[in-house]
């Protein structure tokens, strides 16, 4: 026979605490009135939180609300957004994009650092960011979370390189990771795209899905039952390697440009396609290093009309949907969500094609969503992943 175990006094706060300041993250500033309303704690147990949520400098009032009857209980309490301040970075082979934000996610300060310039690039990274902090008005940063490419060992965080990362990228990564004060989370880049597409993108609404991430490169995020799913070795979605009709065999030298599900769907090979169909190719030099080309390529063609428009988009979604089957023949997850710059460009024309092909392949109802978050959705990633980790060390209780 077990025992009903009672929460001690100080666990009880603990989660009261952590209750009350989700909700003023999620909803605030909010009066004590419509904290005991949301809560269903007691006059007494609201008012003692909020003490004690100021005494420690995470909660203050900023104002009244507009109620006739002042006091007390009209004031308006907030999260004190300075009390910490975290990063997100996106280390890509074309550069690295950065945000610097407050403990609320609010974007204070960004900055961008190319592959080439003078100096190394993980000394101009760290630059760049100490410049940011100082910019948003802060000291050091509590929390920061880095998307990259290549395979992140889900226990260590430590970079399994499968060619995705160059000798320059990995010195950036220990370079972030330097400073003793500030914890630094990494992971797979898509990873973090798919937390993005979950929490404020397509996939708000599901708890099972999978990004497919169509950029220069290739990948993908599985999410099942609301939770990130990354594997044994953190190779989960690395589907670029996926071996599928017409793409050819990886060599398995750790790279997937000589075959597989890369080859048919990678910028590159969106390129190649509209040339084959007659449609115009930007040229390389014509568009930003850290924008795909067959962004560009999609973006133009979603918005034409004409049958080489229609059959390049068919021919596409065909091939995409070859990986994509594969994918939901194992998993079922219910929804695709086709992410990346290439994905956003797609939109709706690309997708709809995606769901039609993949119903033609397996016998499973899934549902085809445009991302919504484009590349910028790996920075959205981090900084998520960061304020996660930032508030749940200042908040407490899990």
């Amino acid at each position: 026979m077990t025992t009903a175990r009672t929460a001690t006094p100080s666990t009880a706060r603990a989660i009261n605490d952590r209750l009350a300041l989700d909700l003023l993250l999620e909803g605030g500033p909010l009066t004590a009135t419509e904290l005991r309303g949301l809560t269903g704690l007691s006059r007494p147990t609201v008012a003692d939180l909020l003490e004690r949520l100021q005494r420690a400098g995470l909660v203050a009032v900023v104002g009244e609300s507009g109620e006739q009857r002042r006091g007390p209980n009209a004031r308006l309490y907030a999260l004190v957004a300075d009390r910490a301040f975290l990063a997100g970075v996106d280390v890509r082979t074309t550069g690295v994009d950065l945000v610097v934000a407050d403990l609320t996610g609010r974007t204070r300060s960004t900055a961008q650092v190319p592959n080439e310039g003078p100096g190394s690039l993980a000394d101009r990274t760290v630059l760049a960011l100490e410049g940011a902090v100082r910019e948003a008005g802060a000291e050091r940063l509590h929390t920061v979370a880095i998307g990259a490419p290549g395979l992140f060992d889900p226990a260590t965080g430590e970079h399994r390189n499968s060619g995705a990362l160059s000798r320059m990228h990995t010195d950036l990564i220990t370079a972030l990771r330097g400073d003793p004060h500030t914890d630094v989370l990494i992971d797979n880049e898509v990873n973090l795209a798919g937390i993005a597409e979950h929490r404020i993108g397509a996939a708000r609404d599901r708890d099972t899905f999978v990004l497919i991430w169509l950029s220069h490169g290739v990948g993908a995020s599985v999410v099942l039952d609301g939770r990130l799913r990354r594997g044994a070795t953190g190779g989960t979605g690395e589907i670029g390697y996926l071996p599928v009709h017409g793409s050819g065999l990886p060599d398995g030298s750790g790279g997937c440009g000589s075959g597989g599900f890369h080859t048919l769907v990678s910028s590159a090979a969106v390129c190649e396609l509209a040339a084959a169909h007659g449609l115009p190719v930007p040229e390389a030099s014509a568009v930003p290093a850290s924008v795909p080309p067959g962004a560009e390529v999609l973006r133009a063609v979603a918005a034409a009309e004409g049958t080489a428009a229609d059959a390049f988009l068919d021919e596409y979604a065909r091939r995409i949907a070859l990986g994509a089957a594969s994918v939901c023949a194992v998993i079922d997850p219910g929804c695709v969500v086709l992410g990346g710059e290439i994905g956003l460009a797609g939109g709706s024309r690309l997708a709809s094609r995606v769901e039609r092909e993949i119903a033609r392949l397996v016998p499973l109802q899934t549902e085809v969503r445009a991302g919504t978050a484009g590349g910028g959705a790996v920075l959205a990633g981090a900084v998520l992943t960061a304020g996660d980790a930032a508030r749940r060390d200042l908040f407490g209780g899990g």
